[in-house]
């Protein structure tokens, strides 16, 4: 066994929705984990009560905040692994709180860095980028069609080495954070990956309207919400159940002497995408048995891509890695575990 991944696992944000199914996988394989969380978004809490219920005390919790180094470098001393998942998530909050976005998306990764970094052995560090990197993508042609948007000139998404351009202040933070995770491999050899994920989805996702969103429809819709989209509907993202994320998660440290350094893109790519209101909606119907309304329109929002599609041949190449849950399906479990748990989202009921 390789002696990095022998010692304990750390997941940052470890009881969000990604986090929690990664701890969960993690647990149930055996492996020490630690969740390290601040509890501060909305369901972690439940989260945690959940991998409570599944594993007692198989696994260690810590209630710390990211921006606070001591204890993050308490955290990460004898860890074998680091999944930075925590950061605060979304552009409009971003937007409307540009300071607090920054400390936690780059303080708070920078943080994670220097502690792997004053390691003899430093751990792996494995960091949850994001499509944003990428900007508006405003040059990039696209096609106009009935249901969707198309790339013109990119048939199988976008690539790593695209050029990256920040917007948002969401944007600029996690770009920032993710290029000085790349960066300290380069300068100190510390084994980093970067993941660039598209939208993420599945159980335990406790969706809002500004994250989350296949996840907040579905809630919305149950819950009798409104649901609004931004933009004509048209707009496409890849889509990517939770599962087949945490199968990216545990291959690159497998392969750590092949990621070590790597950016990767990952998503549903261009075999499971839809768009965000045209092309689901027939799926929402199927998969909640009945006819859901129509949203509220309203202008698209600075920074926002109008099509979004992960080209994820280097992770396939790299790590023999492809998704397995097809989006259909992907949405249907999703809807039957949101229906499943009316209590969790009581709450939320308008």
């Amino acid at each position: 066994m390789n002696p990095t991944t022998a010692r304990p696992v750390v997941i940052t944000g470890g009881a969000g929705f990604i986090g929690c199914n990664l701890a969960d996988r993690l647990v149930h394989g055996g492996h020490e984990v630690v969740i390290f969380d601040n509890l501060s978004r909305w369901g972690s809490e439940h989260n945690l009560a959940w991998l409570r219920e599944r594993h007692g005390q198989r696994f260690t919790f810590i209630q710390g905040d990211i921006r606070d180094a001591a204890v993050v470098d308490s955290a990460v001393e004898a860890a074998g692994i680091v999944y930075h998942l925590a950061s605060q998530t979304a552009v409009t909050t971003s937007v409307v709180d540009p300071r607090s976005d920054f400390e936690t998306n780059v303080q708070g990764t920078f943080n994670i860095l220097e502690g792997a970094r004053k390691r003899s052995n430093p751990p792996i560090v494995v960091y949850a980028s994001t499509n944003k990197v990428y900007g508006g993508m405003e040059q990039v042609p696209l096609v106009e069609l009935p249901t969707r948007y198309q790339y013109r000139d990119l048939p199988r998404g976008v690539p790593e080495t695209h050029p990256l351009d920040f917007h948002s202040p969401y944007g600029c933070s996690k770009g920032a954070a993710d290029q000085y995770v790349r960066d300290y491999f380069r300068i100190y050899g510390v084994p980093t990956v970067v993941l660039r994920q598209s939208c993420i989805f599945g159980p335990r996702q406790m969706g809002v309207e500004d994250q989350g969103w296949i996840a907040w429809f579905i809630i919305a819709l149950i819950t009798g919400n409104p649901i609004t989209i931004y933009g004509n509907g048209k707009q496409v993202r890849d889509l990517l159940y939770v599962d087949d994320l945490v199968d990216v998660y545990e291959l690159v440290a497998r392969h750590i002497d092949i990621a070590a350094g790597q950016i990767y893109n990952i998503g549903g790519g261009p075999e499971n995408t839809l768009s965000v209101w045209l092309e689901l909606k027939p799926i929402l119907q199927e998969a909640l048995g009945r006819t859901v309304p129509e949203p509220r329109f309203m202008p698209q929002r600075p920074g926002d891509q109008p099509i979004f599609v992960a080209d994820t041949a280097k992770a396939e190449r790299e790590l023999g890695w492809s998704p397995r849950v097809d989006v259909r399906d992907g949405i249907m479990r999703l809807a039957a575990w949101v229906s499943e748990h009316p209590a969790l989202f009581k709450d939320m009921r308008s």
